[in-house]
C-alpha cells in the first residue's frame, strides 16, 4: 500500500518517513541540530517547492522543556517556533497547519506533523476538508495518503536512530528516507536512515 509521507509519534519518540513516487532521489542530511529532506546529488533538477524541507528539529520551550517537531514541510519550522516561544503543543500545530494549510498541488496533498514532548504527544494534519489535532498516549501514525486522519499504530523502538531505520523498513511503498526523534530529560536526540537497501 503506498500512504506517502507520514509521522509516527508517541511519548517521548517520533519519526517522519519520506515515500515518494514522483522524487525517489532525496535523502535526509543533519544541519546543525535540524535534520533536513533535500535531494540526492544525482538528483534530477526540480522546481517543486515540497521536496526541500526541514523534517525534524528540537527545540527548547521557555520554561526549558524539550521537545522534538517532525513532519512533512516547511510548516515544520513555524510549529518549532511557536514551540520555542511558549505555544502549548496543540496550539503551535494547529496555527502553523491552518496558516499553510494543505499543500497546492495536484493531489492537495495534506500537511503532517507530530510534536514529542518526553512525556506527551500531540499529532496534527491538515487537509482540504478538515484540521485534526490530536494528544496520543500510545504510538500514532498520520500520512498523507490513505491513512489521513490519525490511527495507532505498532512503533516498536525505543531510540532515535532505530524509530527512523524501523519506519524506513515499514511495509509501506516507496520507501526513500527517515528521520527519528527521542525526548527524555537529557533533551531531544535526532537520527536518520537514508538506507533502502
Amino acid at each position: 500500500m503506498y500512504v506517502g509521507r507520514f509521522v509516527v509519534v508517541a511519548p517521548g519518540i517520533g519519526a517522519y518517513r519520506v515515500s515518494s513516487r514522483s522524487f525517489p532521489n532525496r535523502r535526509v542530511i543533519d544541519r546543525d541540530g535540524t535534520l533536513t529532506v533535500g535531494p540526492t546529488p544525482d538528483a534530477p533538477e526540480t522546481d517543486n517547492p515540497y521536496v526541500s524541507y526541514n523534517c525534524a528539529r528540537a527545540v527548547r520551550a521557555p520554561t526549558g522543556d524539550a521537545r522534538a517537531v517532525v513532519g512533512n514541510g516547511s510548516h515544520v519550522d513555524p510549529i518549532a517556533e511557536k514551540l520555542e516561544r511558549g505555544y502549548p503543543a496543540r496550539d503551535a500545530l494547529a496555527a502553523a497547519l491552518l496558516a499553510l494549510d494543505f499543500e497546492k498541488d495536484d493531489y492537495d496533498t495534506p500537511r503532517i506533523a507530530g510534536v514529542v514532548e518526553a512525556d506527551t504527544a500531540t499529532v496534527g494534519t491538515v487537509r482540504r476538508d478538515a484540521l485534526l489535532v490530536e494528544s496520543v498516549d500510545e504510538p500514532t501514525i498520520v500520512a498523507t495518503y490513505e491513512t489521513d486522519s490519525p490511527e495507532p499504530y505498532p512503533l516498536a523502538a525505543a531510540d532515535a536512530a532505530d524509530a527512523a531505520t524501523e519506519v524506513l523498513a515499514a511495509d509501506f511503498e516507496h520507501p526513500v528516507c527517515a528521520a527519528g526523534a527521542t525526548v527524555d530529560d537529557d533533551g531531544v536526540t535526532l537520527a536518520f536512515d537514508n538506507d533502502t537497501s
